[in-house]
């Protein structure tokens, strides 16, 4: 609960907006924006500046309903963009067009922002985003490449947003999901300075053998490019604020004062963890058994926290989980039979991959207490079935926030 306390985007949006002193200044107010914490952050707005609100519109992840009485809350698909996030992203472009020069835009970002928020630049066609972004999250790409991609395929990400809003001042308050908490990678950067090129995109269906299996528009696109996305030099960003109101490590923060609190010996290893998710849990999992047999770096009562967010490249098998139950899968194999630890790892906003989980957790005995493989779910990966069976998912529900991945480490 303190970690997701630490994310929660209403006291986040309120506290920036609160402290500012110039929003009576401005003749109207809008409110645009995608990602799986914006009904939340919409919701904040609405209650702090209820009729100063011009007009509204927020992607959201199927599910995310609330009453709104000015802004519009408009559900999508993720982790596939569908015709209803086009359709929000254009009505988005048409509010942001409205805007004018004594204006203010306020655009709330968190994760699934690029999801939730398609609107592939002509003639690409939403069909041949969807299999573009099918191929970058099953080759293994980094969070990086794939919005390197999604931006210069996308006619409103890379700052292009801020396009559609200029002469208005824009705000946008963004609740990080990425390594770093940087706003051009967020959500795919639709109202920061883009670093990214059109040669560097190409560059990454390169990299994964891509360049022959994306649709020839996309490939043909990429490689010879069009109108650059905005990138810092623009003078478009010096009426443009982006703001970062929450992120990963502010929540291993809070995690670490309340294991504190509990009485255990507490650690942040790194609020930027990245990799192939099992050789990151394995690598956990040596810090367990370090801890357990030589009390390093902390002896027990020991937590060790970290966070950031790892990547599962599908190799054998397609079966149903997620990154966060891959990881406690690979975990659990290299923590059998240690007694007194417990590794968990988690989705702080409560879901993780195509399932309603938003993690699991294993022990000593988590691979022994099922008559399951656990090589098999995880060369298969399949972690799903395979927690069910043992009673170890971790399933909270929507969280109302986006943060990234959580993994603890708890040897008593």
């Amino acid at each position: 609960m303190a970690v997701l306390a630490a994310a929660d985007p209403t006291a986040a949006v309120e506290q920036v907006l609160r402290a500012r002193e110039d929003l009576e200044s401005y003749k109207r107010i809008f409110v645009v924006g995608a990602g799986k914490a914006g009904g939340t952050m919409a919701r904040a707005v609405e209650h702090l500046l209820g009729p100063r609100i011009a007009a509204g519109c927020v992607n959201v992840k199927d599910g995310e309903t609330a009453k709104m009485r000015l802004i519009e809350l408009r559900q999508c698909g993720h982790p596939v963009p569908d015709e209803r996030g086009l359709a929000g992203a254009k009505r988005i472009e048409t509010i942001c067009g409205d805007a004018g020069e004594n204006d203010l835009v306020i655009c709330l970002l968190s994760g699934g922002a690029s999801a939730l928020m398609p609107y592939p630049a002509p003639p690409i066609t939403m069909a041949e985003k969807r299999e573009t972004t099918r191929l970058l999250l099953a080759c293994g790409a980094t969070i990086h490449e794939i919005n390197a991609v999604r931006k210069h395929i996308s006619a409103i990400k890379g700052g292009q947003l801020a396009r559609f809003a200029a002469p208005a001042h824009v705000l946008s308050l963004i609740l990080s999901d990425v390594v770093g908490d940087d706003p051009d990678t967020i959500g795919s950067g639709p109202t920061a300075p883009d670093r990214s090129t059109f040669e560097s995109a190409f560059g990454v269906l390169g990299k994964y053998d891509l360049r022959d299996r994306v649709p020839l528009r996309v490939r043909e696109r990429l490689r010879n490019g069009a109108t650059e996305t905005p990138n810092e030099s623009d003078p478009l960003f010096e009426n443009v604020e982006n703001i970062v109101v929450g992120s990963n490590q502010k929540s291993l923060e809070a995690a670490a004062r309340e294991a504190k609190n509990l009485g255990y010996r507490a650690t942040i290893l790194s609020s930027t963890i990245q990799g192939e998710t099992r050789d990151v849990a394995r690598m956990h999992a040596a810090i367990a058994r370090e801890i357990r047999q030589y009390g390093q770096p902390l002896r027990p009562p020991a937590c060790v926290i970290s966070g950031g967010e790892t990547i599962v490249t599908m190799t054998d098998g397609c079966g149903k989980g997620g990154r966060n139950q891959e990881f406690a899968l690979a975990a659990a194999i290299d923590i059998a039979g240690l007694e007194d630890v417990l590794i968990l790892s988690a989705g702080t906003d409560g879901t993780d991959g195509p399932t309603d989980a938003a993690g699991a957790m294993a022990d000593g005995s988590t691979v022994s207490r099922t008559a399951l493989s656990a090589e098999e779910a995880l060369t298969g990966h399949d972690a799903y079935p395979f927690f069910e069976e043992n009673g170890d998912l971790v399933v909270t529900g929507s969280t109302g926030t986006n943060v990234m991945d959580l993994h603890l480490i708890l040897v008593a």
